[in-house]
C-alpha cells in the first residue's frame, strides 16, 4: 500500500486539507530532511534522509494538488481498480448526445459545432462540481461510518469529471484543426 502522505504531515484525510498547514509540513520537513545537514550522518542513515526526502515531495506533489488528491484518497479507499470504473447508466445517456456530436465532428469539422460542445460540456462540468461541494467540505467532519458513503458518491463524480475531461480534449484537437 501506497505512504499515507495525511499522517506523514500529522493531517486529517481530507478533500480541502489546508492549503497553508500543507505548504507549511512540506518547508519544514525539506528543511529537516535536507541532504546537506546530514552530510556526515552513516551511509545508512543518509538513505533514510533520501527517502524521507523523496516522500515528502511526493506527498506534496499529492495533496496540493486537488485531482491528485482525490485520486489518491480513493485509491487508498480501493475505489479506482482498474476494470471496475463504470459510469451510471444515466450520465452515459447524457453525453451519448455529446459523444455523437463528437464523431460527426470528426467527418466535418464545425467551428460553431466545437463551440457549442465545448459549452455543453463545461455546463455539465459545473453542474458536477456544484453537487460535490458539499460533500467534499464536509466529509473531513464526517463520522467514519458514514464515509464509504461520500467516497462512493466522490468516485462518481471523479469518474465523471474524467469522462467529461475526455471530451474536453477531443473538443481541442478539433479547435486546432478548424
Amino acid at each position: 500500500m501506497s505512504p499515507d502522505y495525511f499522517e506523514f504531515y500529522g493531517l486529517p484525510e481530507s478533500f480541502l486539507p489546508n492549503a497553508a498547514s500543507l505548504k507549511s509540513k512540506y518547508y519544514a520537513l525539506s528543511r529537516e530532511y535536507h541532504p546537506d545537514f546530514h552530510a556526515t550522518a552513516t551511509p545508512a542513515r543518509q538513505q533514510e534522509i533520501l527517502q524521507l526526502a523523496t516522500l515528502n515531495t511526493n506527498a506534496y506533489r499529492t495533496l496540493s494538488d486537488p485531482d491528485l488528491r482525490m485520486a489518491y484518497i480513493l485509491n487508498r479507499h480501493g475505489l479506482l481498480e482498474e476494470g471496475k470504473q463504470e459510469l451510471p447508466p444515466d450520465f452515459l445517456m447524457e453525453v451519448m448526445e455529446l459523444n455523437e456530436q463528437l464523431m460527426e465532428l470528426e467527418f466535418e469539422p464545425d467551428p460553431v459545432a466545437v463551440k457549442r460542445v465545448e459549452q455543453e460540456t463545461q455546463e455539465l462540468t459545473a453542474t458536477l462540481d456544484a453537487g460535490i461541494a458539499p460533500v467534499l467540505a464536509g466529509y473531513e467532519g464526517l463520522p467514519l461510518d458514514v464515509r464509504p458513503q461520500a467516497l462512493q458518491q466522490i468516485r462518481t463524480y471523479y469518474l465523471k469529471k474524467r469522462y467529461l475531461l475526455r471530451i474536453h480534449e477531443s473538443l481541442a484537437k478539433f479547435a486546432t484543426r478548424s
